[in-house]
């Protein structure tokens, strides 16, 4: 460990309060989700689009797409920027908002969150940690014919006072057109009774379940970065108040960097020149059917595959669709540095194909396992330190939503840096406190999902 490295972790040290407490220890929820992937029995085998029934390419409308007419969409997306080519490939399109729902409460005095060990076909290690309910539209109204996810009706019936958090936040717009959900984290007075695939722990336990490879997945740590510190202020019943230094930065927010960011963003929304539309899916110019899969004549990030799927213990248990799979690990990395006794994180402005309102803040680096991008100054300093391995403060490989996408996993890093380590500041980027990022979580559509997914790496 270095020397920077050793004082940053000295200022994120925690002392638990005497009134801490755990409803199940932490070896007991990894032999429950260990004895969960046990008890459920999995299958995944890769067919053809002709066997994938009910899907079908759809020549009228130029997508691959279900006899139902729900779930999802597959188009193509065509999209330039300045007069050049920005984008050619295959897009998901689901414009329905699904919920992504954690119900907590507090227990002997601690706050706990009722998680649930999840299947999804395209998880890597089978199991993840999800949210309570996470279900698209056409799962909790059972347009899949299948029995309704457990506990929705508790987010069906909110009332306000209850809830702590209620924001539409975006997914990978490298890969969605304009997919949202909504993440929302909902106060009980009272615990309920665990049912076989859920269990109350702590926020302490699952950011050491983070620690893990592929072990909690998307929709928990999106929906665990929009935890609204920075609205609970200094007395507000937050897990930090043991850790001085990140308690110094989290419950308030910094306008001149919140004014620099809105400028930012906004300046890319107004003036570029970006031009997105839908094409006909086999009209893409360098993508073919290919022994069954939908690929892409050159090196290229995903493929799209098609399955029959088995799953034991969900709402329907055998059902066959198509999975966007990854064909290697991407990148994403968060410099952050020590101001004055100020956390901050070197946060980018990031233009995506698929963004909802052209672009969000994103993390320093995000980078696809095949990119003909040149790396600008920033992230060929990034990538140095990754290579050296020098001041790394977390180290993550992480899955992406195993509903969609076929085993795809990518490396998440914070990485400790001085300000004055970077020589140039090429334009885009900010220096952000959290507390200005963390009120922009209680925004629609600010932050991205890779920053959401690295802050909520934070041992806070």
């Amino acid at each position: 460990m270095s020397e920077a490295q050793r004082i940053f972790f000295e200022k994120l040290e925690e002392d638990l309060p005497d009134s801490y407490s755990e409803n199940h220890s932490l070896e007991e929820i990894y032999t429950w989700l260990e004895k969960r992937k046990q008890q459920v029995q999995v299958s995944l085998r890769q067919i053809t689009l002709d066997e994938c029934d009910p899907w079908y390419y759809d020549p009228s409308e130029g997508c691959i797409r279900n006899k139902g007419n729900s779930f999802f969409r597959i188009y193509g997306l065509s999209g330039s920027e300045n007069g050049s080519e920005i984008i050619s490939q295959p897009v998901i399109e689901q414009d329905e908002i699904g919920f992504l729902g954690i119900i907590s409460c507090k227990i002997n005095g601690t706050w706990h969150y009722l998680m649930q060990a999840k299947i999804e076909p395209g998880n890597v290690n089978v199991v993840q940690l999800s949210p309570t309910l996470q279900a698209t539209r056409s799962n909790f109204t059972a347009r899949h014919g299948g029995k309704k996810p457990a506990y929705l009706d508790f987010f069906l019936h909110m009332e306000p006072e209850d809830i702590l958090v209620d924001q539409i936040q975006s997914e990978q717009s490298s890969r969605f057109l304009r997919k949202r959900n909504r993440n929302v984290i909902l106060r009980l007075r009272e615990p309920i009774e665990e049912k076989e695939s859920h269990r109350w722990m702590t926020l302490k336990q699952i950011k050491e379940l983070l620690k893990q490879d592929n072990l909690v997945n998307m929709d928990t740590r999106t929906v665990l970065s929009c935890i609204p510190y920075v609205l609970l202020g200094q007395e507000g019943d937050v897990p930090f108040k043991n850790k001085p230094y990140f308690y110094k930065t989290a419950w308030r927010m910094n306008r001149k960097t919140l004014v620099e960011l809105y400028k930012q963003i906004n300046d890319y929304k107004m003036f570029s020149e970006r031009h997105i539309e839908k094409v006909p899916l086999f009209s893409l110019p360098d993508w073919r059917m290919e022994q069954g899969e939908f690929v892409c004549e050159r090196p290229y990030p995903f493929k799209v595959i098609f399955c029959d799927i088995r799953i034991g213990d969900r709402e329907v248990t055998n059902w066959r669709q198509p999975l966007f799979a990854a064909t290697g690990k991407a990148l994403f990395g968060l410099f952050v540095c020590d101001d004055d006794g100020i956390m901050k994180f070197l946060v980018k402005i990031r233009p995506e194909a698929g963004c909802f309102d052209k672009a969000e803040i994103g993390p320093t680096v995000q980078r696809e396992c095949v990119t003909d991008r040149e790396p600008d100054e920033v992230e060929k300093y990034f990538l140095e330190k990754v290579e050296t391995g020098e001041d790394i403060i977390a180290d993550r490989i992480l899955s992406e939503e195993g509903g969609r996408f076929y085993q795809e996993e990518n490396r998440n890093l914070l990485i400790y840096v001085r300000q004055n380590e970077l020589k140039t500041m090429p334009p885009g980027y900010v220096w952000s406190d959290y507390g200005t990022l963390n009120m922009l979580t209680q925004v629609n559509n600010c932050l991205n999902i890779q920053l959401r997914n690295l802050l909520s790496l934070l041992e806070v």
